[in-house]
């Protein structure tokens, strides 16, 4: 057979190869890698020797949830500084931004069905939820309104009612794996992308107008009704179902609170105002709100099924809360690697801190600010000298509007002049240069670059260019010595939602880096599912060893990396 011919053909070449003299056998091998090459060494140190795991489980599994401004977030801002100080960084500290307002943590919760017969609750409350004052017990009640109008049959009829606002979910059954990596043809897909300068459907702005997102407007102005309804006729507390997810996984976000809503407004500059609202569950004076829990799909239907079968549901519900209005301010960690000849200019890398709650924000953001901080703990291992300053910034407040980071870029380096309206603020969170103009300080001049990483656990499989068509050629050759970790893609593309946005929106050059999706929108992502063990190891050593190498490279060569042409001034 083949397999025995071919068995026997790697023995005689193998007894051959073992007689030949030790010279002509060193001849034969491909040249040896230089070990003082700094980005061999990178790799070596971030490969074999990392510390990543250990950064992601104390920030995670011991420290836990992050919610801006609540004392889980100001104890990782105190314990990543203090770490990145033992490891040699310098000038750590806090920056304060804001004001935000108040931090909110949760003490206990139970939900639990007591009538027509017993069984818990697979649900989380809301952040920034009031508490019950207690235990709650009430009769459940489905509000089957679908306009302003089919509001009004209720009035009078929910006071110290445990309301459900939404209908049955689809739940479809998960015939596709639930964790993914990029394909080959998803990275030709990337690398192809047409430049996002002239792609008006890359801009996020032009996407309001279609069908799919009228729906969606529509359903968030009635929603908003809905609670302001409850909350004038004094239910108890209101129940929302997880839209996304199934199997016991709930995304869960922020409480919402009663604002106003002009009737008067067509639909898209109504919701414009509705989610640009000022008036927030956070906010030291918000207006006086519901207790409000978020339940896994499947338990939230059997409850609307129940009650449209006729069955009287009750329901009991504990909910204690604590608020924290001490101290309105939120922080920034920085903390940096002084630079030698070009000191005075700077690289950064950063990653928000802050998380939501109901997880330990382990995928978003824990992994990326783990990556972070051992990239800069590989070179300060490694004694690599950087020749321009390279500093780390942690954010708060990415959750709430990049708010963290755009404090920062606008403390120290330059903000666009924007008219304020609701508009402008939209635009300046989902991202990119929109050419408006820029006032800008001193450090503009010096900065060089900005990356960020906040796409979960996966492992970096090239970077964005954010438009910036003049980088191709050096992170290309940035990207040679990892074609054998799999990161060989450089796009075009914008990406949105995160912090390279606030340095991208003045016109500096912040990238984030393509990841591979692995579980993130799908399980991980705002979810009681986003915990330390959904992490993937490998991966995040693959990551934090790019990333220092992308550090080490931009800090040591002769220019700063090449911007967009810039937005007016």
């Amino acid at each position: 057979m083949i397999r025995h011919k071919l068995v026997t053909a790697i023995l005689l070449f193998a007894l051959t190869f073992a007689g030949w003299p030790a010279s002509a056998q060193q001849a034969q091998q491909a040249p040896a890698k230089n070990a003082n090459d700094p980005i061999e060494r990178i790799k070596d140190e971030g490969m074999n020797r990392s510390q990543v795991m250990q950064t992601l489980s104390y920030l995670t599994d011991v420290i836990g949830p992050r919610l801006t401004a609540s004392p889980n977030l100001k104890r990782a801002n105190e314990w990543t500084r203090d770490q990145m100080k033992s490891w040699g960084l310098e000038n750590a500290h806090l920056e304060p931004w804001g004001p935000f307002g108040r931090g909110w943590s949760l003490k206990s919760f139970s939900a639990e069905v007591i009538a027509p017969q017993g069984f818990p609750l697979i649900a989380y409350p809301k952040a920034w939820s009031p508490g019950t004052n207690g235990v709650v017990t009430g009769d459940v009640v489905y509000l089957d309104a679908k306009d302003e109008k089919e509001l009004e049959k209720y009035k009078g009829t929910l006071k110290g009612k445990i309301v459900i606002t939404a209908p049955v979910i689809d739940v479809k059954a998960m015939m596709d794996a639930p964790g993914t990596r990029l394909t080959e043809k998803d990275l030709l897909r990337l690398a192809d992308a047409q430049d996002p300068a002239k792609d008006r459907a890359g801009n996020p702005m032009a996407q309001m107008n279609n069908p799919r997102m009228m729906e969606f407007i529509n359903a968030a102005i009635l929603d908003a009704k809905k609670l302001n309804f409850l909350v004038g006729e004094g239910a108890a507390a209101m129940l929302t179902p997880s839209r996304n997810g199934s199997g016991g996984t709930i995304f869960v976000s922020a409480a919402d609170v009663p604002k106003e809503i002009k009737s008067d407004l067509p639909p898209m500059q109504a919701v414009m105002q509705l989610f640009m609202s000022k008036v927030n569950a956070y906010d030291k004076d918000a207006p006086k709100t519901l207790p409000q829990v978020t339940v896994a799909a499947e338990h939230h239907n059997r409850l609307v099924r129940m009650l449209q079968a006729g069955e009287k549901v009750r329901l009991r519900v504990n909910l204690d809360v604590q608020f924290f209005d001490q101290d309105l301010m939120s922080y920034n960690t920085i903390a940096e690697i002084p630079g030698t000849d070009k000191k005075d200019e700077i690289v950064m890398v950063g990653a928000h801190m802050d998380s939501w709650h109901s997880g330990t924000g382990a995928t978003d953001n824990g992994a990326g600010c783990a990556v972070a901080m051992e990239a800069v703990r590989i070179l300060k291992a490694l004694n690599l000298q950087p020749r321009r300053t390279i500093r780390v910034g942690l954010w708060s407040g990415e959750e709430q509007g990049l708010y963290g980071s755009r404090a920062y870029v606008k403390d120290h380096l330059g903000a666009p002049v924007t008219d304020g309206s609701p508009q402008a603020e939209m635009a300046a969170m989902m991202g990119g240069s929109t050419g408006a103009k820029i006032t800008t300080k001193p450090d503009y001049e010096k900065f060089s670059v900005y990356f960020n990483l906040d796409n979960g656990t996966g492992k970096i499989r090239g970077v964005y260019l954010q438009g910036n068509e003049a980088v191709r050629p050096i992170f290309r050759d940035w990207l040679t010595p990892f074609r054998d970790l799999g990161a060989t893609t450089l796009s075009i593309s914008n990406t949105g939602g995160t912090d390279h946005l606030s340095f991208d929106g003045i016109g500096l050059p912040g990238f984030q880096f393509i990841q591979d999706p692995v579980e993130y929108d799908t399980r991980t992502h705002h979810s009681n599912m986003d915990v330390f063990d959904r992490i993937q190891a490998d991966d995040m050593k693959q990551a934090a060893t790019i990333m220092a190498a992308f550090l080490y490279n931009a800090s040591t060569r002769e220019e700063k990396i090449p911007r967009k042409p810039s937005p007016a001034k």
